[in-house]
């Protein structure tokens, strides 16, 4: 994705306040574009019923390992020269958190308690991102982004109570369970948000697109450690069929939420501070309900309008917090 800015005139600090300006519209516009393509994997468990979570981890990040291989071949040699021990242990975990231990989780609330139910445990990850981004030195401070998250807050709870008074299918048991497996969930993923901010702050000789590949050749190792395990539980019997569509969604899911969505994840990660970054996720929680809505065939209820509204009107906020006078940091990794 190529964004072109017309040239800008000036000097000092209304030529920097200009820079900002057009980094933080790239940034913005870069994370929206990847919680367009992230929100399709909540859709994704329900695509393909007939198999189980972790048979979807594998089959996506077979898939995202493959692509990724293919597309980094042509610059192996340089790029395994630039990497350290620590750079791959790095990769290592950043890989179980974010995405192998963050899918088989996500996937397992979604089959278990459903779209809504999951989306709103996820969409308090913007709050836990921001809070942890305001530990940065020079971030925006809390008290200026109280209202952002008071707002983000407000909108998962408007879900919240609409997945709860909504009508189910599903047993209270299996309910409960889904929402463990999507309260694990956000945890991982909070966790990979601030790790992977600070390794991109800490490689910036490796471009951002590089970094994301490299993060798939070893998701795609995981997911061969997994399928020993897959294989002893059973796979059950799937027809031509099922193995069809389980292959379409795998790939689809890899080229669209790992490949293209990561990769302008990390691009809005160099451009905006951990702060503003955070408040991007609220897009994937966004697109996920709007995917939800298409397949349920639904428009929003009146508790689901309001979050809409809430979850907005958070992300500006959020960027007005950041539009100050000597508000917008440069992106850097958090203090320990």
């Amino acid at each position: 994705m190529v964004m072109i800015f017309p040239t800008v005139t000036g000097t000092g600090r209304e030529g920097d306040m200009m820079g900002e300006r057009g980094s933080m519209l790239l940034g913005v516009l870069c994370g929206a574009a990847a919680g367009a393509l992230w929100g399709l994997v909540f859709v994704a468990p329900e695509l393909a019923r007939a198999f189980g979570p972790l048979e979807l981890t594998i089959g996506r990040y077979l898939a995202y390992g493959l692509l990724s291989a293919a597309l980094i071949a042509p610059r192996w040699p340089s790029l395994r020269a630039q990497l350290r021990a620590s750079e791959w242990r790095a990769l290592a975990w950043l890989a179980l958190a974010g995405n192998t231990l963050y899918f088989l989780l996500l996937s397992s609330a979604v089959q278990l308690g459903g779209i809504a139910m999951t989306s709103l445990v996820i969409g308090f990850l913007p709050v836990i991102v921001t809070i942890a981004g305001s530990r940065a030195e020079g971030a925006v401070p809390l008290a200026r982004l109280a209202p952002s998250l008071l707002l983000c807050a407000g909108g998962a709870v408007c879900i919240g109570g609409q997945a709860l008074f909504l009508p189910s299918i599903r047993p209270p048991a299996a309910q409960l369970i889904g929402l463990a497996c999507a309260v694990g969930a956000l945890a991982s993923w909070s966790a990979f948000a601030v790790g992977n901010s600070q390794m991109l702050a800490r490689v910036k000789a490796i471009s951002s697109h590089d970094w994301n590949l490299l993060l798939g050749l070893v998701t795609g190792a995981q997911s061969l450690v997994l399928i020993p395990l897959a294989l002893l539980l059973g796979t059950g019997r799937h027809g031509a069929g099922d193995w069809a569509l389980f292959a379409a969604v795998s790939v689809g899911v890899a080229l669209f939420a790992s490949i293209l969505g990561n990769a302008l994840w990390n691009r809005m990660s160099r451009l905006l501070p951990l702060t503003l970054a955070g408040q991007m996720i609220t897009f994937e929680t966004l697109f996920a309900l709007l995917y939800a809505f298409a397949w349920e065939h639904r428009g929003p209820t009146a508790l689901e309008a309001l979050a809409f509204v809430l979850v907005v009107a958070s992300v500006v906020t959020c960027l007005a917090a950041h539009r100050r006078p000597g508000s917008m940091p440069a992106p850097q990794p958090l203090s320990s």
